[in-house]
């Protein structure tokens, strides 16, 4: 097991400016909602996101070597870390507020630790996480408020649909470290990103039609966003933290995209969340910090300046 890295101040900085791409991605959802289907918005993302992640590739000379079992990463990925998450989302918020599917869209890592400690060796689940996992399952139980998961509404299967996301995501995870290991970052995320448009496009032709491209300005707007900015952009930020933090810090950029999320649906929209995400979102955050906080050492005789 790898130490876990402390957080630089220009660490923080691009944590904060990814948080806020990611957030401000949940209110592009909703804007595109406005005139475009689920499945299209989609496939547009998936599209502009590949486009733009290759045209970096060649810009930057990035070496690419693929294989037969790349391309399967490459599928696979696509499949549970994009096509299907992200369509899951966006139907999900059709019917529930942008700030409650970041609150849930938080929950990936309290899925991704017990699920590594399945599959992985080297991944144990100690009592620290544990109680991390715990805690933050509360808070997702408190998030969603579990009398409402009865009726089976349109609300309680929008946030089902979002849990569902987080699901894929932390999969995902898993099967990357399988079948992507040794693959340069970004030809994961172009790669990833064009076996999703692979998959999305003819859905979304086959369940929506052909896209009448007749938007108004502000939908093709929030459509780039998601595409180049939320998904090209951020990925390759995403590598970047990741490298300079390490995994075990990554996942706390997702405490910073709901309350990005909530702010600006609240002032676009004026969507309102009910005391219950608030308290929830607490205790899921709760839960995360727990997981990513450095089990305490004895004392010896280097530092490496850890948080």
């Amino acid at each position: 097991m790898t130490e876990q890295k402390s957080i630089s101040a220009r660490g923080w900085a691009l944590m904060f400016l990814l948080g806020a791409i990611w957030g401000a991605s949940f209110l592009c959802n909703r804007i595109a909602l406005t005139e475009v289907g689920v499945l299209t918005i989609v496939g547009f993302r998936t599209v502009l996101a590949a486009v733009a992640l290759w045209l970096w590739i060649g810009w930057r000379g990035v070496p690419v070597s693929i294989n037969g079992r790349i391309v399967l990463g490459f599928v696979a990925m696509g499949v549970l870390n994009s096509a299907l998450p992200f369509s899951l989302i966006v139907w999900g918020q059709q019917h529930i507020p942008s700030g409650l599917a970041a609150i849930l869209n938080a929950s990936t890592a309290v899925f991704t630790v017990p699920l590594a400690a399945l599959v992985f060796a080297d991944e144990h689940l100690t009592w620290r996480k544990a109680m991390g996992v715990g805690i933050g399952f509360v808070g997702v139980a408190t998030a969603i408020g579990l009398q409402n998961l009865t009726q089976l509404d349109l609300t309680s299967l929008g946030q089902l649909a979002c849990i569902g996301a987080t699901l894929c995501y932390a999969t995902a995870a898993a099967l990357g470290r399988i079948l992507l290991r040794g693959v340069r970052p970004e030809v994961s995320a172009a790669g990833m990103m064009t076996a999703a448009a692979l998959v999305m496009v003819p859905a979304a032709i086959w369940s929506e039609g052909v896209p009448t491209f007749a938007y108004h300005p502000a939908t093709w707007a929030a459509i780039a966003y998601v595409g180049i900015a939320a998904s090209a952009v951020a990925s390759l930020l995403y590598y970047v933290l990741l490298t300079m933090m390490g995994a075990g810090n990554i996942s706390l950029v997702t405490l910073l995209v709901a309350p990005v999320a909530i702010v600006l649906g609240a002032v676009t929209f004026g969507e309102a969340l009910p005391l219950t995400a608030f308290i929830g979102f607490a205790l899921l955050a709760t839960g995360l910090v727990i997981l990513n906080s450095k089990p305490r050492r004895h004392r010896s005789g280097t530092n490496d300046g850890g948080r």
